[in-house]
């Protein structure tokens, strides 16, 4: 299985890589394929697909943002059962954050990931078994993952500024020790993510007011 670098929507990977997103997330998750163009470019945007015999089979986005010290995991996609995809993908996430934390000189404070609830949600997931909303809770859970304690809302990436409600915002903390993530830090974070999205649902602004608020967040179970 390789592991191969996406920079360009015109990649024939790329092709495979956004039509497996499609096939697997709800509409309202998936960036159009001409707004790829743009993010593919930046350095600090990571787009990796796992490819076996020339076809995407998964994929994952990431980033690491030094001056925060946390990283994020945007998205994972498995798309086939019984090839250890995921534990492919999760390792050389984690080789690549790893070098990047040394680049540049800093130690990182754990990594961000929106996690569906599967209580919330009723999507298919294009039927893929990994996908499954419990399986994929429980994995992450056993990975360290908790959830912050707060009713998590963030802005649609199809553009049109609907409120997506069916996600906890959780996190992996390099010191599993640790309770309460600083809410600065949080809404810094939300902030510079959700940049990109001009239009901010009422719900998420409420949201981030609330925030700023609150001095620390509480990390619960999932």
């Amino acid at each position: 299985m390789e592991y191969v670098r996406i920079r360009s929507i015109d990649e024939p990977v790329f092709a495979g890589m956004h039509r497996l997103m499609q096939e697997v997330f709800p509409p309202e998750e998936v960036l159009a394929y001409e707004l790829w163009a743009d993010p593919l470019l930046d350095e600090g945007i990571h787009v990796y697909a796992a490819v076996l015999d020339g076809e995407v089979v998964g994929a994952t986005e990431y980033r690491y943002f030094d001056d925060m010290r946390v990283a994020v995991t945007d998205f994972t996609i498995i798309g086939k059962a019984g090839l250890s995809i995921g534990r492919f993908l999760m390792k050389k996430r984690e080789e690549d954050l790893q070098r990047m934390a040394r680049e540049t000189g800093t130690q990182p404070l754990g990594m961000f990931a929106e996690i569906y609830d599967p209580a919330e949600t009723a999507h298919g997931f294009g039927g893929a078994t990994p996908m499954n909303p419990i399986v994929r809770r429980e994995v992450l859970s056993h990975m360290g993952y908790r959830k912050l304690d707060i009713d998590y809302v963030h802005p649609s990436w199809d553009h049109e500024g609907k409120a997506v409600t069916e996600l906890d915002l959780c996190f992996l903390s390099t010191d599993e020790s640790l309770d309460l993530l600083p809410a600065p830090l949080i809404t810094a974070y939300l902030e510079r993510y959700y940049s990109a999205l001009p239009n901010k649902p009422a719900a998420w602004l409420t949201m981030m007011d609330e925030l700023r608020g609150r001095d620390f967040i509480a990390l619960l179970p999932i």
